[in-house]
C-alpha cells in the first residue's frame, strides 16, 4: 500500500456496543483506517509528476510543453473517484469478518507507524530523496534479513506485479491513442505484442525500482514489525484487502489513458512544429 500534504487524522472508530450488538466496520471505514485514502489523494500528482520526468528525460518534447502535458493528467484523475470505486469494489468483494479483521490490524501502533511510512513515502516530494538515497540502502542492506525478507514483501504486497502490469496498461493505451492520431498507425496487436516482448526487462527494471522503495519507505521499520505486517498481509482478511485495492487502482489509472494519449500526440505535434 504504498502509493502526505493531504494527510488526514486516522478514523478513530472504538469497538462499538448497542447492547450486546457490535457495529461492524463498513468498507469506507476500513479504507479511512488504513493508509490507502491517503496515498489515493496523491494520485492525480504521482500520475502528473511521473509523465512529466519521463517527458523531461526523453527530451521528446519542449519541457513547457511537458509541463502542460502534466496538467492534462493531474486534472484527468479525481482522487473522490478513486476512492469511491475502491469502496465499492471493497464492499462487492469482501465479507464483514473480513472488513472488521483488516480495521482491527490498522488500529494497532505497528500498522500506523508503517502506514505513516508508506504515506510519507508515497509524496512525489519524497521521490528526488529516495532516488539519491537508493545506492547507500542497496550497499548497506547487501546480505541483510531485510534484503533477504523483501521476496516475501513482493509476494504479499503484489508490489511488482501490479506495477508491472499497471506500466504495461498504460504504455499501451498511450501508444494505442497515439499511433491512432498519426500517420504512420500501428495496430493495437502489434503494440501489445510489442510491450508483451519488453515484460522481462520491465519486471528486471520496476523489480529494482520497487526494492529502491521497500528499503526507503521501511528503513525505520524493525524487522520484527515488518514480519507481523506481512503475517497480516498473507492472511485471509489481507490478502483479499490487496489484490481489491490493487486491482481496483490499476482499473481507476487506466480509464483515462485513452484520452490522455489523445491529448500527449496532440502536444507532442504541437512540440514538433514549434521545433521546426
Amino acid at each position: 500500500m504504498r502509493l502526505i500534504s493531504l494527510v488526514k487524522p486516522l478514523l478513530v472508530t472504538g469497538l462499538l456496543f448497542s447492547g450486546a450488538v457490535y457495529a461492524s466496520p463498513d468498507a469506507r471505514e476500513v479504507l479511512t483506517a488504513s493508509p490507502i485514502d491517503d496515498i489515493v489523494g496523491q494520485y492525480p500528482a504521482m500520475m502528473s509528476q511521473g509523465i512529466r520526468d519521463g517527458l523531461k528525460q526523453s527530451g521528446q518534447v519542449p519541457p513547457m510543453v511537458a509541463d502542460t502535458i502534466g496538467y492534462v493528467v493531474s486534472s484527468s484523475y479525481r482522487a473522490e473517484d478513486i476512492e469511491r470505486k475502491l469502496v465499492s469494489d471493497l464492499e462487492a468483494s469482501m465479507t464483514s469478518k473480513q472488513l472488521e479483521q483488516v480495521h482491527g490490524w490498522y488500529q494497532t501502533p505497528v500498522a500506523q507507524r508503517i502506514a505513516q511510512a508508506e504515506i510519507a513515502a508515497s509524496a512525489p516530494a519524497a521521490w528526488a530523496d529516495m532516488r539519491s538515497r537508493a545506492g547507500a540502502l542497496n550497499e548497506a542492506n547487501k546480505g541483510s534479513s531485510r534484503e533477504k525478507l523483501f521476496d516475501r514483501f513482493d509476494r504479499a504486497s503484489r508490489a511488482t506485479e501490479s506495477a508491472v502490469d499497471t506500466t504495461i496498461a498504460v504504455q499501451l493505451g498511450l501508444a494505442t491513442a497515439m499511433a491512432a492520431l498519426s500517420s504512420n498507425s500501428v495496430h493495437y496487436e502489434k503494440i501489445q505484442n510489442r510491450l508483451d516482448n519488453q515484460r522481462p526487462m520491465l519486471q528486471g527494471m520496476v523489480g529494482q525500482q520497487v526494492y529502491d522503495s521497500y528499503l526507503f519507505t521501511y528503513r525505520d521499520i524493525s524487522l520484527q514489525e515488518m514480519n507481523l505486517y506481512l503475517d497480516f498481509l498473507e492472511s485471509d482478511a489481507g490478502g483479499t484487502f490487496t489484490q481489491v485495492v490493487t486491482s481496483s487502482i490499476q482499473e481507476s489509472i487506466t480509464a483515462p489513458i485513452e484520452n490522455i494519449g489523445i491529448q500527449l500526440a496532440r502536444f507532442m505535434s504541437f512540440g514538433a512544429g514549434e521545433s521546426r
